[in-house]
């Protein structure tokens, strides 16, 4: 009898799945994707969904610029609420140190313990080598060996003797998939898919060009970013590798200010703990790209995705999407804040810039802030003006916005080594501590070139939320 029971048990089952499984009474029901309950991202705010006019909506007689508006709208964003600061980039430089010196722990050159490299699985089968971040450096009880590993990544200076990290060995391997590229019709893998036109005759033998981005440290230590050309060959093509050195440039106080005494700044600015809430500067186009995809990585290995999900990036925002989110989504906003001027009702300054001519202090700081020192805008993002400029992602052309798309509008161009500086151009938004009030206008275009550093220059970074809307407009109930 039980016999009998459990057969009909799981045939009622086997019913039951197979109904699901091909739309039971044969009604259009929908498959889900499997469902991934994403967590807030820490020390971000939503920009939810919207429109508004982008660009300067009043002429300038002084500076000569005319009004120039074009509405755009976006998808909802994450945004960083405050400048990435000191103390956040320092993990970046220090997870860099750390990886580092773990390798050379499980090298026979150094400390020689193989147990810091994980070379097969729990089931003993080989997987590519890797480290393993669970064992901990013994900072305190090395052996003579592991300490020659850890004083490996540290300088001193023959003159001076002081000691600290070496900045030439702070360098970051990683590799981005380029999906745009990868989408395009004419980059196609099957010749017959490039061409729609049922008129002309598909080329078999046409051979497509692509772009490829390779890296390597050379024998003399130097790190060698260099473009491929070449036929299409598969999707692989569009998997580019880059090494950057990522320690901050502190010698841009010095080299920004000639005839000025900014050494303290040089010397304690990114190490001193005084400064850990302060804004990272001397950072490079390159160097916060750099930092997104560390960031990204980080934030992948603490989530347990179903298979086949992914997320959005960190990355950094799109001009456009820096200035919706300074005017607070208002095209009536020069500031992010709603007031045409620059002090608020008790005669405080609304930022950190440089209020009058040789007086940096009036606001309250020489140099740069720290990040929230200032009353954040209506989207809840602070030091969307001043305290320090912020790269966007952006390539920079007098006439940009006139060429985007009015759909989360982007120019992007990734310049190679080979391309003329010029091109190499991309925008910075907000102003900084050392700019006059107009040049911390949220409509202000300005531009750096991707591998300078400059003692004004910052960023935060965004990621693309997915999914889910912001408006009740069109809702069904």
């Amino acid at each position: 009898m039980k016999k009998v029971v459990l057969i009909l048990v799981a045939a009622a089952m086997l019913a039951s799945c197979g109904r699901n499984a091909m739309n039971a009474g044969g009604e259009l029901v929908g498959v889900k994707s499997a469902s991934f309950s994403e967590p807030t991202p820490y020390g971000m705010v939503l920009v939810k969904r919207g429109a508004f006019e982008m660009g300067q909506a009043d002429a300038d007689s002084i500076w000569g610029t005319a009004a120039d508006t074009k509405g755009v709208s976006f998808e909802a964003f994450w945004m960083d609420e405050t400048e990435i600061t000191n103390a956040k980039y320092r993990q970046f430089v220090y997870w860099v140190r750390d990886s580092l010196i773990r390798t050379r722990l499980a090298d026979p050159a150094y400390g020689g313990n193989d147990l810091y490299m994980i070379t097969e699985d729990r089931f003993g089968d080989p997987v590519t080598p890797h480290l393993d971040w669970s064992r901990p450096i013994p900072w305190k009880r090395a052996t003579e060996d592991e300490q020659r590993a850890i004083e490996s990544v540290y300088y001193t200076n023959p003159v001076t003797g002081e000691t600290g990290l070496d900045p030439n060995q702070m360098n970051f391997k990683y590799e981005w998939y380029d999906y745009t590229a990868a989408a395009l019709r004419r980059n196609n893998l099957d010749p017959e898919k490039r061409l729609r036109n049922t008129d002309l005759t598909p080329d078999p033998m046409e051979v497509v060009m692509i772009s490829k981005d390779t890296a390597y440290i050379a024998e003399d230590g130097k790190i060698v970013n260099e473009t491929v050309t070449r036929p299409l060959s598969g999707p692989y093509d569009f998997l580019h590798t880059r090494i950057v050195n990522i320690y901050p440039d502190e010698t841009a106080w010095i080299n920004d200010f000639r005839n000025a005494y900014n050494e303290p700044y040089l010397r304690m600015y990114f190490i001193h703990a005084g400064y850990d809430d302060y804004p990272v500067v001397g950072v490079s186009w390159e160097q916060a790209t750099a930092f997104c995809t560390w960031r990204t990585n980080q934030y992948k290995n603490i989530l347990t995705l179903p298979v086949g999900q992914t997320i959005e990036p960190f990355r950094l925002p799109t001009e456009a999407e820096w200035e919706y989110a300074a005017r607070a989504g208002k095209s009536e906003n020069k500031y992010p804040w709603s007031i045409e001027g620059l002090k608020d009702a008790q005669d405080c300054f609304m930022a950190n810039f440089k209020p009058g001519d040789g007086n940096y202090t009036e606001d309250g700081h020489l140099i740069t802030a720290r990040v929230a020192s200032f009353m954040p805008n209506e989207f809840g993002l602070y030091d969307m003006a001043g305290n320090v400029a912020e790269w966007t992602s952006t390539v920079f052309y007098e006439s940009g916005p006139a060429q985007m798309s009015d759909l989360n509008p982007e120019l992007r161009y990734h310049a190679a080594k080979e391309d003329p500086y010029e091109m190499k151009k991309k925008v910075v938004r907000g102003g900084s501590w050392k700019d006059v009030a107009r040049f911390i206008r949220s409509d202000m275009r300005s531009f750096e070139y991707q591998n300078e550093t400059r003692s004004y220059i910052g960023f935060r970074c965004v990621r693309t939320q997915v999914g889910f809307s912001n408006s009740k407009k069109g809702k069904k109930k």
